[in-house]
């Protein structure tokens, strides 16, 4: 796979990338559209969306990420003894299938192979039973050693190694279970870290403390590159110092008594007890989940205890069969899905009271948090109110669901709509009181901005802080326009946007991939809050999202804009990164009927011409979405658009492919002028009104 986005994105903007689906040729796409958009391209994709809704309210699409996350599962159940022949092998063959010609696998679908993801995925095929010898563990292998070999792994990856004496402890960083005893005034205490890394972290120190070994009937000598060891930094610089940290911790190590490392124990114990989910779960996400488990199981807690035994069965919940194989979700997304399947209704011209949204509405409110979680370190006198990403998720509300759930309450009819209403108002407050100080709003925290942390020798996967994002505080902002509370909390959070709007006009994409992303974001938010469609600072966006379309209509981005600036907007066409183009398009677009009662221009040349870019563009992307709708009503995306860390850490959420579109089209729709009652369930039938917004 090159790396180079030059030799796969053609001079018109067409993108041809490993795995690329076909897609119709800009040419057919004009001759097939209004045939698939008469067909009621919106109509049966509001079908599809309706059929999919749990009997008690709730959506949940599958949260696909790498075979990482099933390895690691692997791995787990040997070194708790829970191994179930029939899934390990089930699971083995789904990581076999998704290796790559070259032997290699990716951390996400069409990506270049990732060294840490192979290592792990070709140990547990080992562990199931794969010979060295087979020709794919062969090419694996070799691979492994063109990079470096295992000694260029993450450290994560190589914690994994040790478990089972395929590395050495120490030969790892240090990592005292001291740090639980560390105020949260101190530098590097454990509330400094991001929560996704904070209850990995935590655990992580107890598995480190005791430095477990058991051994597997193998070794994986064939993965070993040779190279030394890396040279250490320089002794004055950052880097220097935090590696003498990390030689003082390990000789804090071999010290044969550390008085506070029981006292560690018994306080790790108790934070990390307190905070499993009734589903057996940890923060309802995968890492934390198997390190807690790890480390309750070395702190003497058998299997039949009811926490472990909780945690394995939670993990089951989380378990997918597909034919003969199986594979495991990092996390699970009913919230979220929800409440976009609720703006997508609305938007596709839903009554508020249908049975759909009402049964909807009621599961959102009874998914409400109503107890003091993490986040309250920093803000120990705001109230609770909110909601979490998963089913079960009490001690980590977020901003971004909050504000999306906000928004969806406002556009359903629950059956207690007194009961909706004090949900909405305390979720309101919450996220207010979750502003930063500069404006933004971070996911899960205020004020998580520790720059230390970032330079710990562990802390080489992924991000372990959580700063404010363009994505979040647009969510926020676009919340707070809605429900016309908060001016200034308003006023500072459109103020931070504005700040984070990048040259080229874009903004970056936090939790989804990526300028697309982030562009689509801000622009309804700030739209939404009162800035001018015209005002040239989104114009430039406009112009950022008009300049990236494909040559089929569509819009793409790989996960490599995150690492390689040449990939910025650019990237095999997806339905859920062509809606978020068209979600911001069409509140720049003057509606086709508008621009002809302007008779044809508004007296500023570049802005008509900024103008007719935005309508073909949009006319452009309905056409993509009419063109590849499945016909289930839905559409294909293997490519990864969702974001867990940015350029390490990938999501391919399988109901984004047919929510956003739902959304996208029904604002087109709306932008059309087809709101009559009449339209709402054949829409796509009034072909003149679409093409003439060239």
């Amino acid at each position: 796979m090159h790396s180079d986005p030059a030799s796969q994105v053609g001079g018109d903007g067409s993108t041809d990338l490993k795995g690329a689906q076909s897609v119709p040729d800009a040419g057919s796409l004009a001759s097939r559209t209004a045939g698939a958009l008469s067909a009621g391209t919106l109509s049966r994709a509001v079908a599809r969306l309706t059929e999919l809704q749990h009997p008690l309210g709730w959506w949940k699409g599958e949260l696909e990420t790498n075979v990482s996350m099933d390895a690691e599962d692997m791995l787990l159940r040997h070194f708790l003894g829970i191994v179930d022949p029939q899934r390990r092998a089930a699971v083995a063959r789904w990581i076999a299938a998704k290796q790559d010609a070259d032997g290699t696998w990716s951390s996400f679908f069409g990506g270049p192979p990732d060294l840490s993801v192979t290592v792990e995925a070709y140990v547990a095929l080992r562990l199931a039973g794969h010979s060295s010898d087979l020709e794919a563990m062969r090419r694996a292998a070799a691979w492994v050693r063109d990079q470096g070999g295992v000694e260029r792994t993450r450290l994560f990856t190589r914690f994994w190694l040790a478990l089972f004496g395929l590395w050495r402890w120490d030969a790892l960083p240090a990592l005292p279970a001291e740090l639980i005893l560390l105020p949260s005034w101190f530098p590097c205490n454990i509330y400094d870290f991001a929560c996704w890394a904070r209850q990995t972290m935590v655990p992580l120190t107890v598995v480190a403390a005791h430095r477990p070994v058991r051994p597997v009937p193998f070794s994986i000598e064939e993965l070993r590159g040779g190279l030394p060891p890396e040279e250490p930094p320089a002794l004055f610089s950052t880097a220097g110092m935090f590696h003498l940290l990390g030689k003082a911790l390990a000789a804090y190590e071999r010290l044969p008594f550390k008085p506070l490392r029981r006292l560690a124990f018994r306080r790790a114990e108790a934070w990390i007890v307190e905070r499993q989910e009734p589903d057996g779960s940890w923060g309802g996400i995968q890492p934390p989940w198997v390190y807690s488990m790890l480390a309750l199981s070395l702190l003497g807690y058998s299997m039949e205890h009811p926490v472990l035994a909780s945690a394995v069965g939670g993990l089951e919940a989380f378990s997918v069969t597909d034919g003969d194989q199986v594979r495991l979700e990092a996390c699970q997304s009913p919230v979220w899905d929800t409440a976009l399947a609720v703006l997508a209704l609305a938007d596709a011209g839903a009554d508020p009271s249908e049975p759909a949204l009402v049964s909807a509405a009621d599961w959102l409110v009874g998914q409400e948090v109503t107890k003091k979680g993490d986040w309250a370190v920093r803000r120990p006198h705001l109230e609770p109110g909110g909601w979490a990403f998963e089913f079960e998720n009490d001690n980590y509300p977020d901003v971004d669901d909050t504000a999306l759930v906000v928004l969806a309450l406002r556009r359903c009819e629950g059956s207690d709509p007194l009961r909706t209403r004090a949900a909405v108002l305390r979720a309101v407050e919450w996220v207010v009181g979750m502003q930063c100080r500069d404006g933004g709003w971070a996911a899960f925290d205020a004020e998580n901005t520790s720059r230390l942390v970032e330079k710990l020798p562990v802390c080489d996967f992924g991000e372990v802080t959580d700063p404010p994002s363009a994505d979040v505080t647009a969510h926020a902002v676009e919340m707070l326009a809605a429900t016309g509370t908060h001016p200034d909390a308003l006023s500072r959070g459109v103020a931070w946007l504005w700040r984070e709007q990048e040259d080229d006009g874009a903004w970056f994409g936090r939790w989804g991939a990526n300028y697309v992303y982030g562009t689509g974001a801000a622009v309804p938010a700030l739209v939404a809050a009162g800035a001018e469609p015209s005002d040239p600072r989104l114009a430039a966006a406009g112009r950022f999202l008009c300049e990236h379309q494909n040559a089929d209509g569509g819009w793409g981005e790989d996960m490599r804009s995150y690492t390689d600036p040449a990939w910025r907007g650019r990237g095999a066409s997806t339905p859920s990164q062509t809606s978020w183009a068209l979600l911001a398009l069409l509140c720049l677009a003057t509606p086709p009927g508008e621009a002809r009662r302007a008779h044809g221009g508004s007296g500023d040349g570049e802005v008509d011409i900024a103008q007719a870019q935005f309508r073909k563009a949009i006319r452009r992307g309905v056409e993509y979405l009419a063109a590849t709708q499945d016909d289930d009503g839905s559409w294909d995306e293997p490519y990864f658009t969702g974001t867990g860390f940015p350029g390490d850490f990938h999501i391919n959420y399988h109901l984004y492919r047919l929510v956003f579109p739902v959304m996208a089209l029904g604002r087109w729709r709306s932008w059309q002028g087809l709101d009559r009652p009449e339209d709402r369930h054949n829409s796509d039938s009034r072909q003149n009104g679409v093409f003439s917004a060239d």
